[in-house]
């Protein structure tokens, strides 16, 4: 027996439809705020009436703001999330994909590519504060970060395929990798989305909080992992990436390139002088 659904029941099981056309438009489509003494960086999505579309313009704008934090050496970790208490982000903005030719369309594709290959790129801790819905394009942001905490209301979906699309933004990569890949295939073929609940039983998501509580754990993690020698933190995550899909032998190589590039750094004679000093470490910023 099969069913189908008609108008706009066919986007009632992902509890958004089309961003609000109405609302105004913020003075910083995305925003940026250092805190913990400059050494984190808040990325947050800023059009909270649009449940954080994200339009050409932004993509740009978040691109920016990922290359800055790149090669500002005070910055040592990165969250990224969304404005409001409804979403992370839908994805991207369809009201204005629905106006353009199939050559804007492509340049935009092309343009969110280079903010999702950035975000990959990273050298830096990054994670991502899903606090609401995140989907298409942007579940796929949260994906490419390093990991996710998440509010308990939360939800993860890959809708490309119920307007037209295949997912383009990595999904079809990563999802079978932070999933059971049958759950990953039935998530991409579908368009259903996974709640917060299941999306941390099945190791998608580290962490689950109320939505109130959700950036305070994140800034919590994010001081914790900054208080720790950037050059260690940037090599075990260049090891572990490298290492990814790799044979054993040639991901313990890369791993032990890593791991003697920090025993002769100055932050390896500082961390073990603090422990037996019994003193909280002074470890150097690092472009590593």
């Amino acid at each position: 027996m099969t069913s189908s659904s008609t108008g706009t029941d066919r986007w009632d099981s992902l509890d958004f439809g089309p961003p609000s056309a109405g609302g105004e438009e913020p003075a910083e489509s995305v925003r940026v705020e250092h805190v913990a003494g400059g050494r984190v960086a808040v990325i947050t999505l800023n059009r909270p009436h649009a449940d954080n579309a994200i339009t050409t313009e932004m993509g740009a704008r978040l691109t920016e703001i990922l290359e800055t934090i790149a090669v500002t050496t005070s910055v040592r970790v990165a969250i990224l999330t969304g404005a409001g208490d409804r979403a992370f982000s839908v994805g991207s903005d369809l009201r204005q994909r629905n106006q353009m030719t199939k050559e804007q369309w492509l340049r935009q594709r092309q343009d969110f590519d280079r903010t999702l290959y950035t975000l990959r790129q990273m050298r830096k801790p990054i994670l991502a504060a899903v606090n609401g819905i995140a989907y298409g394009g942007r579940s796929q942001i949260a994906q490419s970060t390093d990991f996710n905490v998440a509010s308990d209301n939360a939800t993860f979906g890959q809708p490309e395929a119920m307007i037209g699309l295949s997912a383009g933004g990595g999904s079809p990569v990563f999802l079978p990798r932070l999933l059971p890949p049958g759950k990953a295939l039935q998530m991409l073929m579908t368009g259903d989305p996974i709640t917060a609940q299941e999306a941390y039983r099945l190791g998608m998501v580290n962490e689950l909080h109320p939505q109130a509580d959700l950036m305070d754990a994140a800034l919590r993690i994010a001081e914790k992992i900054a208080s720790n020698s950037p050059t260690a933190v940037q090599a075990v995550k260049r090891a572990v990436r490298l290492g990814e899909g790799q044979p054993v032998e040639q991901a313990i190589a890369t791993m032990m390139e890593a791991h003697w590039r920090s025993a002769v750094h100055p932050d390896r004679v500082e961390g073990i002088g603090a422990f037996n000093d019994g003193r909280d470490p002074s470890f150097q910023d690092s472009d590593y």
